[in-house]
């Protein structure tokens, strides 16, 4: 077993149980739903179908990022026990949680100066952020120290591809992302929008595509042409889903046909709380290893 603590936040869309597998420690972000505070704890609080039928229905959501405060008893517990951490933060693009990380290592670091704490803004989210510390998990197991582990990470995190679409454009269009006017066209046409995370860990619209159909089929062009080795990829596909399992069913199995060197089915797991209140149901998101992203 390694000397060092592998962390992510809960916003890595990824289970209790896939977290405790792996070894991975986990800080929890926070989320309100119509004025009430939850810990976004991977569906303990609430289940993550109650929170999507709750946005269904009209319910308002609103998400805080991890502060200073939290951090530091956090990591502390860890330092006490004589060991160092490697913290994968949350993408910058998205929240500006790392910066809350990286004051509470500072301060930590005074008090515990024969520790190391390090700080990787991942520039992902969700089960693409997810996907980043399971191999990072991966490398720790087979042998990898802290240093290596973090300049390994910082080397390689761009490529983690993600692409998202959605059937419902209400929340894009609450985000900001997409302008009423276009959401209400797009919705009349039903647009289904193509979106990925640039290389500065922003979520971005790419393609307007009519159909859900179409959408998945641009989909796994895409990921033909950016993933690891092309048609011959081996390595893992996560998905995550806002309350639309069958769409990501349906997704998963056109990529397990696709690419049939994959040594594990596609993981399928719900997009998160905190991810979900900006996304809103309906969201499907794919994350793969590939080229590194440079736009």
């Amino acid at each position: 077993m390694s000397d060092y603590v592998l962390s992510c936040s809960s916003t890595a869309d990824l289970t209790l149980d896939q977290l405790k597998e792996r070894d991975i420690e986990y800080i929890c972000f926070h989320y309100e739903l119509n004025g009430k505070e939850y810990l976004d704890d991977l569906g303990q609080s609430m289940d993550f179908k109650d929170f999507y039928d709750a946005m269904r229905n009209g319910a308002s959501t609103k998400t805080s990022q991890i502060g200073v405060g939290e951090y530091e008893p956090y990591f502390e517990e860890f330092l006490k026990e004589g060991k160092d951490i490697l913290h994968i933060s949350l993408s910058s693009g998205i929240s500006g949680t790392v910066n809350s990380a990286r004051i509470a290592a500072d301060d930590l670091s005074e008090k515990y100066p024969d520790r190391k704490i390090y700080i990787v803004d991942s520039l992902a989210a969700s089960a693409g952020f997810g996907l980043f510390v399971d191999k990072l998990a991966e490398l720790r197991n087979g042998g990898m120290d802290i240093h290596e582990l973090y300049l390994w990470a910082e080397d390689n995190k761009l490529r983690v591809n993600h692409w998202f679409f959605t059937s419902d454009l209400t929340y894009l269009v609450r985000g900001g992302r997409v302008s009423k006017a276009a959401g209400l066209v797009g919705g009349m046409l039903n647009i289904c929008p193509l979106l990925n995370v640039d290389y500065v860990g922003k979520l971005i619209p790419r393609e307007k595509i009519r159909t859900k159909k179409k959408v998945m089929k641009r989909v796994v062009e895409v990921m033909e042409e950016l993933a690891d080795d092309g048609l011959d990829y081996e390595d893992k596909v996560f998905i995550s889903q806002a309350d639309c399992y069958l769409d990501a069913r349906e997704m998963a199995d056109m990529i397990e046909e696709k690419f049939p060197k994959m040594k594990n089915r596609v993981l399928i797991n719900y997009i998160g709380t905190t991810i979900g209140s900006h996304t809103g149901p309906g969201t499907v998101a794919i994350f793969f290893w590939g080229k590194k992203r440079v736009n």
